[in-house]
Order: C-alpha cells, then sequence, then structure tokens
C-alpha cells in the first residue's frame, strides 16, 4: 500500500482498503497505519450519489497553475519591497515561513487541503517568504543577484519536469519499500537540521549551512530527496485521479505539490549561493 511522504496528502479522500475501490492504493503519513476513514467519505461523496464530478488531471493542473501563480506574484512584490527596505527581510521570512507552516499543519490534521481560501493563503504566505529569502541568499549571503534567482527557478522546473518523465516513464517504481527508505531519511534529514540549529545556537557554528564541503554535500543531498518525493506524489495524485474522488480534492494535490517544489527552490537557491559567495 503506498503512502505519500509528503503529509499534505494523509488526510485525502480514500475509501476502504484503498481510494474509493482503487485496489490498495492510499495517500497518507507514512508514519501512520491508513485505514478505512468515515469522514473522508462523508467530506468526498462518491461519484455515484451525483454530489461532486470526479478528478481530472486537468483540475490538478488549473489548481496547481493558480496556486503557484499566488506564490509568484507575491515573491515578486515581496522581493521589490525587501530590496527597497532590506529591514522588511527577517519579519517577511518569519511571517511568511511561520504562517505557511501554521496552515500546513491546519489543513493536514484539520483535514481541509480542499479548502481553496487554506491554499490560496498559503501560496501568499509562502510568497512572502520566498521574496525575502531569495533577497538574502542573492544579495545578503552571496554576490548572485537576480541572476542567481533564475538559475534556481529554472533548475527548479528542470527537476520537476525531469522527475514527472522519470515517473511516466516508469524509471523508478514507487513501491512501499521506495517510501520506507525515503520518509527515513527524511527524518535523518530533519533530525541533521535540528543538530545544526543547536550547534549555531550554542556554538555559534553551523557545518550545515556555512557554505562548506558538508553544507554543500547536505544541500545535495535534500535537493535528492526533495526530487524523489515527487515520484511519491505523483503516484498519489495518479492514484486518486484513477479512482474518481471529487475534484475539489485538487486543491490538496496542488498545497502538497507546492510545499515540495517552495522546498526544492530554497535548496537549490542555498546550494548556489554558496558558489557565489566570498
Amino acid at each position: 500500500m503506498r503512502e505519500s511522504s509528503n503529509p499534505v496528502f494523509r488526510s485525502l479522500p480514500r475509501g476502504q482498503g484503498g481510494y474509493a475501490q482503487f485496489g490498495t492504493g492510499a495517500a497518507g503519513a507514512a508514519t501512520q497505519a491508513v485505514h478505512a476513514d468515515p469522514y473522508a467519505a462523508q467530506q468526498y461523496p462518491t461519484q455515484q450519489t451525483g454530489v461532486s464530478r470526479p478528478l481530472t488531471i486537468d483540475d490538478v493542473v488549473t489548481k496547481t497553475g493558480i496556486t503557484l501563480a499566488v506564490v509568484t506574484a507575491v515573491a515578486v512584490v515581496s522581493y521589490l519591497m525587501v530590496g527597497a527596505n532590506p529591514g522588511l527581510m527577517m519579519p517577511f521570512a518569519i511571517v511568511g515561513g511561520l504562517g505557511g507552516f501554521a496552515l500546513v499543519m491546519i489543513a493536514t490534521f484539520g483535514r481541509k487541503q480542499d479548502n481553496p481560501a487554506i491554499v490560496l493563503t498559503y501560496g501568499a504566505l509562502e510568497g512572502l517568504f520566498l521574496g525575502a529569502v531569495s533577497f538574502l541568499f542573492a544579495n545578503v549571503v552571496s554576490f548572485g543577484g537576480p541572476g542567481m534567482i533564475v538559475q534556481a527557478i529554472f533548475g527548479t522546473i528542470g527537476v520537476f519536469v525531469g522527475m514527472l518523465v522519470v515517473y511516466k516513464t516508469g524509471a523508478i517504481r514507487v513501491t512501499p519499500k521506495f517510501t520506507r527508505m525515503l520518509v527515513a531519511a527524511m527524518f535523518g534529514v530533519l533530525a541533521l537540521a535540528l543538530v545544526n540549529i543547536l550547534l549555531a545556537i550554542f556554538t555559534g557554528n553551523n557545518p550545515l549551512t556555512d557554505g562548506g564541503p558538508l553544507a554543500i554535500v547536505f544541500s545535495l543531498v535534500c535537493i535528492a530527496l526533495a526530487a524523489f518525493m515527487f515520484l511519491i506524489d505523483f503516484d498519489s495524485a495518479d492514484q486518486m485521479i484513477r479512482a474518481g474522488v471529487p475534484s475539489k480534492a485538487a486543491w490538496g494535490i496542488a498545497l502538497g505539490l507546492t510545499v515540495t517544489l517552495v522546498w526544492l527552490y530554497v535548496e537549490i537557491l542555498r546550494l548556489l549561493s554558496y558558489f557565489n559567495s566570498d
């Protein structure tokens, strides 16, 4: 039974033994067992009830495109405002980062992934965060400037398209073992990141983000994990489309993909900043 490593997909619609009678597939938190969920059945009526039309790939593309458009528009405004007043950089980064994280938690644990207001508000907050962080990496901790940001954007798009091709061609199969390995690696990265933060607080050293060889390796590992995460998320979305879950589930898929894209972009930008610093 496949489960997504992206926590946003953990509560998306499923039926007894899987998505609405689609074999044994399921999208959910890889750290939790997947069981039949009466609430999901109430939240997402089946196609037979005539309440909602089934999810299509067009729904996923449209909702994801809208969400990313909001992220991009707000990020551009945020970047320009920080450029005009650098004092806004930290407030924007903190408010956007923490606010976006809080909304993802609300959407995930409150089963509100299909709420467009939450998803689009998340997109706006992440745009605020990305604009500030992009200015930080491109103009404060390095001399890469706007050109480095463009490189990070194209790098993110390239990885996304590349992994989509990998998934569609079946070059890498999404199996339970693959998912478990990815989740274990992600927990390992999270633990290392927390240790790095503690070292920075108590010793002033941050070996995983100081631009040294270890920091470069760590960034490459994070980029690889984000890339592989796309495979599991594509598979989760594909199963939901085949299962015929209601179309409003597209907002949850858009949220999950946006979370991964933001993470990937930040890690690529961080890596580029190492090569454009003094």
